[in-house]
């Protein structure tokens, strides 16, 4: 009996011992598929966050910006149009009703009715156009656009005359197939007035010798001396890559002004004023000129 139960004993022993050795068996494999899933997932994740990078940097070179050039030319000629027949009046009576007339081809029913009283029938002056000159032509919205311009007048009273000149200030609108209508009055505005920008004038920075420049020099005072009448075929012994354009003209070399002076490797730079006479006119001509040059055999102006 006693046998029996130890041989009894010892088999559920090792029954136990076996089930827990298959157990064991049965954790790695869920920590190594566990572990097989963190690794897949990261892997996936690592690609898309690739592909996401790459398409925003896809996005932002094809980002593309467009210049809209704008045609001027049928508003200028429209308002020119329009202030020649609007500044123009003989003291008259048919000839301001005809002023009035072609005025209403030019602006809205509502600048007709406010024009009205604008020449009178007894007024003493009359008034022709002699220049016009377009300042500016800018969009303002949907379609219309604002004109500054000015205005030379001959105003005649009795037998006395005198030039005036004005600026003013429009707005013309635009419909869809050109056609064009002005929505504000001449209203008066001002002249453009000089800038008091001044360029940064170049300096000689003592990089050229002085054997350089003194070649340099008589180069240019040949050049120059001949250039004005110098056909194309004249100009190749001097000049490359059409740097100087022939002009043809009647003038008279005098002398170079004020020459500057810059080396860059091979090349010498030369910021130079030349004056002419001119023979027809009698009056001095002064060009001024920015100028590359390079030495292979002789001197040459490159740009």
């Amino acid at each position: 009996m006693r046998r029996f139960f130890k041989r009894k004993e010892k088999q559920t022993t090792e029954t136990k011992s076996r089930k827990m050795k298959v157990r064991a068996v049965g954790t790695r494999k869920k920590t190594i598929t566990f572990l097989w899933i963190l690794l897949i997932g990261s892997l996936a994740f690592g690609i898309y966050k690739n592909f996401t990078a790459i398409d925003q940097h896809t996005v932002h070179e094809r980002e593309i910006v467009e210049t809209k050039i704008m045609d001027t030319n049928t508003i200028e000629s429209f308002t020119k149009n329009f202030v020649k027949d609007y500044y123009t009046w003989q003291n008259e009576k048919d000839s301001i009703e005809q002023r009035a007339e072609k005025v209403s081809s030019y602006l809205t029913e509502d600048l007709q009715a406010l024009n009205t009283d604008t020449i009178r029938d007894d007024i003493p002056t009359s008034s022709s156009v002699s220049g016009i000159d377009i300042w500016s032509v800018s969009p303002e919205h949907d379609n219309t656009y604002s004109v500054v311009y000015s205005v030379d007048q001959k105003i005649t009273e009795d037998k006395n005359s005198q030039w005036i000149r004005s600026t003013y200030r429009i707005l013309l609108h635009q419909d869809s197939i050109g056609n064009l209508v002005i929505t504000q009055n001449p209203t008066l505005w001002n002249l453009p007035k000089k800038s008091d920008y001044e360029p940064q004038q170049p300096e000689s920075n003592g990089t050229v010798d002085s054997d350089t420049v003194q070649e340099v020099t008589e180069f240019l005072e040949t050049f120059f001396a001949f250039y004005p009448t110098a056909t194309d075929k004249e100009l190749a012994y001097y000049v490359k890559n059409s740097a100087l354009p022939p002009i043809d003209k009647d003038y008279l070399f005098l002398e170079l002004v004020n020459p500057v002076f810059q080396q860059s490797v091979n090349q010498v730079h030369v910021w130079v004023s030349v004056k002419y006479l001119d023979e027809v006119t009698k009056t001095m001509q002064i060009s001024q000129y920015s100028l590359t040059l390079e030495k292979e055999m002789n001197w040459m102006i490159v740009e």
